[in-house]
């Protein structure tokens, strides 16, 4: 027995989703904020990158970070356009001094398109990155030692 095509309610055809998200058996829906933090988790991973955000998200981050209890918020410096099959990313770092500005954004571009692409299934169209600030070695003193990182990829 061969099954009748489902038609709408005007006797059209329906138009059919396909992909990894959209299947005979259902759909899957996912947020802008995953997207958000999946790609600000592997902007993080790329060496030079000292922090994420603008000044001003950045000294708000610290703020809330000496809340105890508080979560360290992952999608800091992110945002995302996101339709059914495609994501578009845009991300605010601030680069640790000595490092290749071009290198860092080539990695991060990598970085997050594979990640983003793995873990969701969404095309990202592109990821754009726009630097802040350039940390510099001086401007340790008072930090936190958890928020200082050790160049390992610098330009001497």
């Amino acid at each position: 027995m061969e099954a009748s095509p489902v038609t709408t309610a005007g006797g059209a055809d329906p138009v059919r989703k396909s992909g990894p998200l959209h299947t005979p058996h259902g759909d899957t829906t996912i947020e802008e904020t995953v997207v958000q933090k999946l790609a600000g988790m592997a902007t993080r991973e790329v060496p030079g990158v000292y922090a994420m955000g603008n000044a001003a998200r950045r000294a708000f981050s610290s703020m809330t970070d000496r809340i105890p209890g508080s979560q360290t918020n992952a999608s800091n410096g992110v945002s995302v356009e996101k339709g059914e099959r495609q994501a578009a990313i845009d991300v605010s770092i601030v680069v640790e001094y000595g490092y290749s500005i071009v290198e860092i954004s080539q990695n991060i571009r990598r970085n997050v398109i594979r990640s983003v692409e793995n873990a969701t299934g969404l095309e990202v169209l592109e990821v754009n990155v726009n630097v802040t600030d350039v940390h510099l070695p001086e401007e340790d003193s008072g930090e936190d030692e958890d928020q200082a990182r050790k160049p390992s990829g610098r330009l001497d």
